[in-house]
């Protein structure tokens, strides 16, 4: 019996066992020991609230589906109707193929071909490879057309909370800026993070919510920044990470509650390379030329000690 999400890939380093499926060329599972550092789903469902999905050629909302790109107007799809919004790109919900595996890594591909409201011909892969910094996941887009299309990548991870109450989990989210937005999750300005979304030193979320994108973000050494979810309940602190080709990262915390979700509890933390409705405000739009390619490196990482 076929599985729901398709063709299942699995790679293994140690303990350490990460699942990709066929549909979206998602992450499914991501396990340490035994335990979930994300909040993944069976091969039999369907990937909800976006659950290890990947988000091109734009991450997070468009608003009214509608955007114009060198000259012209187009009209996308609203896959968000009760807010009006195209939302999470093109790709999530589209068969990828496996292209290499082995023991520890895996490379998955896909092409997106002009379709309503997109006139762009991508190929698409995702490599993932698990070592000794946790998963890595690297992206690559490369305009295979004869036309210069807008670009943005998201990826939409949830770290695991088990059985931590939402309130009781430690946050560091090093940004300096937070995106402002309306009722319709579409984007209003950027201002210094408000102190009730100010995670620089870490503390516990208590009664905050987040639906909340940030940039400005703290570099380290090594040309990344880190958000990290600590003081879990039997299980190891775990960071989300990305280097410089994402100069956005989004908190969302509404399924973590610590009851009525329909599904693993989690927390995402989603690498973003520009912010919602990029597509007409052109903040950190990306504008890939023929010929022209896109990469970028994100991961997730189990603190442990």
């Amino acid at each position: 019996m076929r599985a729901v999400s398709g063709e299942q890939w699995s790679i293994r380093k140690g303990s350490a066992t990460a699942t990709v499926v066929e549909l979206g060329g998602g992450l499914r599972t991501y396990t340490v020991d035994g335990v979930d550092i994300v909040a993944g789903y069976g091969p039999d469902e369907v990937a909800r609230f976006g659950r290890g999905q990947q988000l091109m050629p734009w991450p997070n909302r468009i608003r009214d589906g509608r955007y114009s790109f060198a000259g012209k107007q187009y009209q996308l799809p609203l896959t968000e109707p009760a807010l009006g919004n195209a939302s999470h790109g093109l790709v999530r919900w589209l068969p990828w193929r496996l292209l290499s595996h082995d023991d520890s890594s895996l490379r998955v591909g896909a092409t997106l071909f002009p379709q309503p409201g997109w006139d762009g011909l991508l190929e698409l892969e995702l490599t993932y490879a698990l070592g000794d910094e946790g998963l890595k996941v690297t992206p690559l887009a490369t305009n295979r057309g004869a036309a210069t299309v807008p670009f943005g990548y998201g990826a939409h991870p949830y770290v695991a909370l088990g059985d931590t109450p939402l309130a009781q989990v430690v946050l560091h989210a090093p940004a300096q800026q937070e995106m402002l937005v309306d009722d319709r999750k579409l984007p209003t300005g950027s201002a210094e993070v408000r102190p009730e979304h100010d995670f620089r030193t870490p503390r516990e979320l208590g009664t905050v919510s987040l639906d909340t994108a940030y940039t400005q973000v703290d570099l380290d050494a090594a040309g990344r920044w880190e958000v990290t979810l600590a003081s879990l309940k039997d299980r190891p602190s775990v960071t989300v990470w990305g280097d410089e080709a994402f100069p956005w990262f989004q908190v969302f915390t509404d399924k973590g509650a610590d009851s009525g979700v329909d599904g693993a509890r989690g927390i995402a933390v989603e690498p973003m390379s520009c912010p919602a409705d990029a597509f007409n405000s052109g903040v950190d739009l990306l504008h890939l030329e023929p010929g022209q390619s896109w990469t970028g490196t994100w991961g997730i990482r189990p603190v442990t000690g």
